[in-house]
């Protein structure tokens, strides 16, 4: 099964180094935009600061959490979703534009950790949005 997953998700990966995350990673088609690894990079001391591993074992994590990831670049977009995608998060948060367009555009669920971008596109009517923690106790 595949789905379209955000920064907040993989962060969250890549944070906590738990065993689930592992068998996830190998069971599910995670497909992201190239964006994350832009978000990724700017929340690295956050990242180093907030795990308990050691920093060999979070450098060998990483490779593996990204080894098992999709990541498509950003000219996969068509214009029509990046536009559909912008006027839904237009009052909420633009910068998440690249993963609500990408689940329009391969019409994959969204997953997220970011409790407005869920309740901001769920009250316009975007339902291919699911919080990570309900898909987490779903599975």
């Amino acid at each position: 099964m595949d789905f379209v997953v955000d920064a907040n998700v993989i962060i969250s990966m890549l944070i906590s180094g738990r065993a689930t995350y592992r068998l996830m990673l190998e069971h599910y088609n995670f497909i992201t935009p190239d964006y994350v690894l832009v978000e990724v990079n700017f929340y690295k001391d956050v990242i180093q600061a907030k795990t308990k591993m050691q920093p060999q074992a979070l450098k060998d994590w990483t490779f593996f959490v990204f080894s098992n990831l999709t990541i498509l670049p950003e000219y996969v977009l068509s214009k029509e979703n990046w536009e559909k995608a912008q006027s839904l998060l237009a009052d909420i948060d633009l910068k998440d534009t690249h993963y609500v367009a990408l689940s329009m555009e391969l019409d994959l669920v969204l997953l997220t950790r970011d409790k407005p971008i869920h309740k901001g596109l769920r009250k316009q009517g975007y339902r291919k949005v699911v919080m990570f923690e309900d898909f987490l106790a779903d599975i």
